[in-house]
């Protein structure tokens, strides 16, 4: 039997370096890099100075000489017969030509090297640039966008628009390759493949597009789609070795097909039909990226009847008696609700200034082992800030204790949290469930019984608090906060408090959350007998 090797593009290895990871997940430190990249342009810019500088004067003393050696050596007798002109024609090649090659050879990039060199310690490294990539790959999922949109970057609510190169197209298409991401390559690998047909320039050839499209699309089941591909990448180089050994490949399968039975046929072209996303841990993705598009809201009239705007002076408070806070019902079961106006611009501030020197990469505890590690489905920086560190986060705690009637004592620090590129915390619990029993046991405060949340930020599209189990959506709104319980009054969890983090489309979204705990709270949310209240 004839025996095929099909060969695959390959990949050059991506080598890590040892630089700061994980810029790619908060937007707070990113911009840090714009500030480390406009000094880098500003010591270019007097390294191209310097530069000119030595140019002009090289290119005075050529001009010079330029005219004087015309017009020796139109009479070079009669014009070394001036002993003068003898006497400098010496002193220039003895000296003067000694000192213009040191101009040349004078290497004047130093300061700019010293300076790029110091500076590429704190850059972004593969892993960043990965994770970058796979956050474009998770917003066109989420929001249903296709290539061409984010190609030309026609987004909502942005302001500063840019676009893709085919290039960068490619290199997309590249990072989803390595993951075996047959679906997001083909989808990256067109749209570079179709903005080199439309004449773009790019040091990325259409060769380079089709070898990998070709064999993407094979692996997804449409053979007749990668020979096509394959013969037109053999037009434009028909010496590619890969792609003839392809082709002869992609040519056998189809003559072994065409000589099976119809049945065999029919089974043959339901095991090539392969296209689509891949295959992950979330069961309730398709809901949960719905709500994040704003789709799938399951909010009746008659129920929206039944939420209410209202002053609330949180059981006649002093605080609250003559200023009452203002509250809005979001969703009745849950019962989640929002307060505005609850923190200041100025609260805001310092909470940021606070926490953005230790954001480190946002982590969960493994269900399994206990250990906390960094999870793909959490994609933020967080840090923790203590009453006593700055009477601005004391000041916000007892807010938190006064407006919701809840001893603060037993609860966690203040969580700070900025999310990054396509920024997001899939579907979670805050509580612990009954097989995670130990989960908040190092504490000794019993179960997380309620979580309240401070939205620090506007965020222009996306990033809205979703939960999927009802269909609720509560989209960020700077210096509002909301809350709700995840315990009944009976200990036990609510589940229907399942909720997520959708991904940050455009902007940057700063929250920070108290979590809330059961010691404390005996007299002021007594236990319920039944099950479920």
């Amino acid at each position: 039997m004839m025996k095929i090797h099909l060969v695959l593009p390959l990949l050059g290895l991506l080598s890590l370096s040892c630089a700061h990871t994980d810029f790619f997940t908060s937007i707070g430190h990113m911009t840090d890099l714009l500030n480390t990249e406009r000094d880098l342009v500003a010591s270019l810019k007097d390294y191209i100075k310097e530069e000119e500088l030595k140019l002009a004067q090289i290119r005075k003393w050529a001009d010079k000489l330029d005219h004087l050696t015309d017009t020796a050596t139109k009479d070079p007798e009669g014009f070394l017969g001036h002993p003068v002109n003898a006497f400098k024609l010496m002193k220039r090649l003895n000296t003067e030509w000694v000192q213009l090659e040191n101009l040349v050879l004078k290497d004047i990039s130093d300061g700019f090297i010293s300076n790029l060199t110091i500076q590429r310690q704190y850059f972004p490294n593969d892993e960043d640039q990965t994770g970058a990539a796979k956050a474009l790959i998770r917003l066109q999922d989420t929001y249903n966008l296709d290539t061409d949109t984010i190609s030309k970057g026609n987004l909502p609510g942005v302001k500063h628009k840019t676009s893709l190169t085919a290039e960068d197209c490619f290199d997309l298409g590249k990072i989803a390759y390595t993951e075996a991401d047959y679906y997001h390559t083909e989808l990256w690998m067109e749209q570079a493949l179709r903005q080199l047909d439309e004449g773009e320039e790019s040091s990325v050839d259409k060769v380079m597009v089709l070898d990998y499209l070709s064999y993407t699309v094979y692996q997804q089941g449409d053979l007749d789609k990668a020979l096509m591909l394959t013969k037109r990448l053999l037009q434009l180089d028909p010496e590619h070795q890969r792609g003839n050994g392809n082709l002869r490949y992609f040519e056998y399968i189809m003559s072994k097909e065409s000589n099976k039975s119809s049945s065999s046929l029919s089974e043959g072209e339901e095991v090539r039909t392969r296209k689509g996303r891949p295959k992950d841990h979330l069961p309730e993705r398709q809901k949960y990226e719905k709500l994040c598009r704003g789709e799938g809201v399951k909010m009746t009239p008659r129920r929206q009847k039944r939420l209410f705007c209202r002053y609330y002076n949180c059981n006649r408070d002093p605080l609250f008696i003559l200023s009452p806070t203002k509250q809005e019902d979001e969703w009745d079961k849950p019962r989640i609700v929002r307060y505005h106006d609850i923190i200041s611009h100025e609260e805001i501030s310092k909470v940021k200034e606070l926490a953005k020197p230790r954001l480190r990469r946002a982590t969960i505890s493994n269900p399994i082992t206990g250990v906390l590690e960094t999870a793909h489905y959490r994609i933020s920086k967080s840090a923790w800030l203590s009453a006593y560190e700055d009477p601005v986060v004391a000041r916000l705690n007892n807010r938190i204790e006064r407006v919701t009637g809840l001893d603060m004592s037993t609860a966690e620090e203040l969580q700070v949290a900025n999310y990054g590129m396509g920024g997001q915390y899939e579907p979670h619990f805050d509580f612990a469930r009954k097989d995670e029993p130990d989960a908040f046991k190092e504490l000794g405060t019993g179960n997380r019984v309620a979580t309240w949340l401070f939205y620090m930020s506007d965020v222009e599209a996306g990033g809205a608090t979703v939960f999927p189990e009802v269909g609720a959506a509560v989209y960020p709104k700077k210096g509002t906060a909301v809350f709700w319980y995840n315990l009944f009054e009976s200990g036990e969890g609510d589940y229907s408090t399942r909720h997520a983090a959708c991904p940050v489309l455009v902007g940057n979204k700063w929250v920070s959350n108290k979590w809330i705990h059961e010691r404390g709270q005996e007299f002021r949310r007594p236990c319920n007998l039944s099950e479920l209240e």
